[in-house]
């Protein structure tokens, strides 16, 4: 059987947007990644305000929404639901790298994660055994950044991605929403 590389995309996706999918379209048509594996967790371990209770919902919204998008190469995946937490990122890869042995599995992540990335579990086995494929986010020099991690360990795998940039978050069309605003032009 030939391995196959999967982009594993994480996050809480409250609610999936059109910059989630210019991400997992740049995985599959440009950074040539067999499939990307959407996985909604129900909660991380690092941000606040999200409760792990809403995970079965905001996963099916996830199958519903990648639903609209035929040809779109994305496995909304639920392994984080079905785990205990904490929901750390290398638990996750490790899971799905025994439950799928004969692929290979990079993280996905943007440049303020990247940034932020000695602060997650293990950090250092997802660069050295998964690798990172990063996209560039504003205000963050991604070439420095990476290179302060591989100054620490050469054997890092970091891609950084040239792609386009797609100001919108999760947060502001909540908060747009929430304001009785119309925010249905930025939902996947």
């Amino acid at each position: 059987m030939t391995k196959r590389n999967i982009a594993v995309y994480g996050g809480s996706f409250n609610p999936l947007h059109i910059g989630h999918l210019a991400v997992m379209k740049h995985m599959t048509e440009v950074a040539g990644y067999d499939c990307v594996y959407l996985i909604v967790s129900p909660k991380n371990p690092l941000k606040d305000g999200i409760s792990g209770d809403s995970g079965p919902e905001r996963y099916e919204a996830a199958l519903q929404a990648v639903q609209r998008h035929p040809g779109l190469n994305v496995k909304v995946d639920d392994i984080e639901l079905h785990m205990p937490a904490p929901h750390y990122t290398i638990r996750t890869l490790d899971a799905l790298s025994e439950r799928e042995p004969a692929n290979r599995f990079t993280l996905i992540m943007g440049a303020d994660n990247l940034a932020d990335i000695r602060r997650w579990r293990d950090y250092r086995r997802i660069l050295k055994e998964y690798g990172a494929a990063v996209f560039p986010r504003r205000g963050y020099d991604l070439p420095a950044i990476r290179q302060d991690l591989l100054s620490e360990d050469p054997s890092y795998r970091i891609e950084l991605l040239k792609a386009e940039m797609v100001d919108i978050s999760s947060t502001t069309i909540r908060n747009s929403i929430a304001a009785g605003e119309d925010a249905s032009h930025w939902l996947m």
